[in-house]
């Protein structure tokens, strides 16, 4: 079974949401057989990469709340992150355009570190001092410590169409699956979860999605060789 999970870097109900979905897929008696693919979903897409301002800042400018709502919002974000274990600053985070992660987390999944990536770039966004906008060599230090070739990161940040075309692919999938908002889980194409849901609505997405995948239908043929746990057939002389 598939599950595709769309969101952003930018996104504390996909950080939040994330650890959720992990914590029922860790109880779901078919896991070793559940591949999870994550897609790309930018919440501010078109924002100039050195359009930087902090959280408190764009949720006043955005929302039209006042700064003392702002920072209540956050306190409360940050006790929904604690409770799922993750660390969460409440203060003095910055936000901005996360195009550049999404092209390189598209270069990680083809490395096989994109689980790696994102965990480190949630991680960095909001537990860590250091922001991760508008900083190049912020973002090949943590695409290296997911195992990545700093090299082969810088250049797909110095070059813009480098994996720009599936960035926006996903989001046009996205869009066409009807999703307005992340985090946005998709089973099996079958099924469609959004927000960060309770874990155990997760769990019990994942117990109707593995029930009601449909039996595999044999195209009509006649007999032909195969292998099994006995071994193979030799062709006859």
């Amino acid at each position: 079974m598939r599950v595709e999970i769309w969101s952003d870097i930018a996104c504390p109900w996909c950080y939040v949401g994330k650890a959720r979905f992990e914590r029922a897929l860790r109880d779901f008696p078919h896991r070793d057989r559940v591949e999870v693919v994550h897609r790309s979903f930018e919440l501010d897409p078109g924002r100039a990469k050195g359009d930087v301002e902090p959280v408190i800042t764009m949720l006043t400018r955005k929302y039209g709340m006042s700064e003392e709502q702002a920072r209540a919002g956050e306190d409360r974000l940050g006790a929904q992150a604690a409770a799922e274990g993750l660390e969460y600053r409440t203060r003095g985070r910055d936000h901005g355009g996360t195009f550049d992660m999404h092209r390189l987390l598209h270069l990680a999944k083809e490395r096989g570190r994109q689980e790696a990536l994102l965990d480190l770039l949630y991680r960095a966004n909001f537990a860590e001092e250091r922001s991760v906008f508008g900083d190049d060599e912020r973002l090949v230090e943590l695409a290296v410590a997911a195992g990545l070739d700093a090299d082969e990161a810088r250049a797909v940040l110095a070059d813009p169409a480098a994996y720009a075309d599936e960035v926006r692919a996903d989001e046009r999938e996205a869009a066409e699956l009807g999703a307005r908002g992340v985090p946005f889980f998709v089973l099996d194409r079958a099924y469609g979860v959004s927000g960060a849901q309770p874990v155990e609505v997760f769990a019990q997405a994942l117990a109707r999605a593995w029930g009601e995948r449909p039996p595999l239908k044999p195209v009509p043929g006649g007999d032909a060789d195969v292998c099994g746990p006995d071994g193979c057939a030799v062709p006859g002389r």
